[in-house]
């Protein structure tokens, strides 16, 4: 089965399972870039191990966890009802601390009850935590707007970069937290590499 979206450019994106039964986009170019930086377009020496989707709300989370050189690692894809795509990625070792923290931002949000727009920071920050692993920075804001509450994870690499992010409603940190253990007893938190 496919499924098909545009993209941020209109080119037709096209999610197809690969013939290991795993999902590659094949309009995504970093399936065909090899792994170190300048792209010799030979192909990438990344293996697949596992892959998780999950839907909330109106969109959909893919969990891949991956190996390559330098050891495993999970890259986390964020699909909008849009077809807009974000992504993070997480060594094994800060994806356990991850689920952690997944814990006790559900636990703070279970306890903060209904919206209420009168009690909310002028930048929406209810909690916040760092984390940080090696040359990369990751924070995570619960935050609530307009929409509703979500937790916004960002990664910044700490010599310069962009800033990439994922937004999960906050009615699913429990279902993100249950996959992302389920994946870490698989394959545990050593990064390996």
């Amino acid at each position: 089965m496919s499924d098909t979206g545009k993209g941020d450019d209109g080119d037709q994106k096209f999610h197809v399972p690969g013939m290991d039964g795993n999902c590659v986009d094949l309009c995504d170019p970093s399936h065909m870039m090899s792994g170190g930086s300048g792209g010799s377009g030979g192909p990438k020496m990344e293996e697949e191990l596992a892959t998780k989707m999950l839907q909330i709300q109106s969109k959909r989370f893919y969990l891949d966890v991956k190996q390559n050189r330098r050891g495993r690692f999970i890259k986390v894809a964020e699909i909008g009802a849009d077809g807009r795509r974000s992504q993070i990625f997480l060594a094994l070792s800060i994806a356990a601390e991850f689920r952690d923290h997944l814990s006790s931002f559900s636990d703070y949000y279970a306890s903060l009850g209904p919206p209420n727009a009168d009690s909310v920071p002028d930048d929406g920050k209810l909690k916040s935590e760092l984390m940080i692993k090696d040359n990369r920075r990751y924070y995570l804001d619960l935050k609530e707007n307009a929409r509703g509450r979500f937790l916004r994870v960002s990664q910044t690499i700490t010599r310069g970069g962009p800033r990439s992010q994922i937004a999960i409603p906050a009615q699913g940190m429990i279902e993100f937290r249950d996959a992302l253990t389920d994946l870490l007893e698989e394959f545990g938190a050593n990064d390996g590499g």
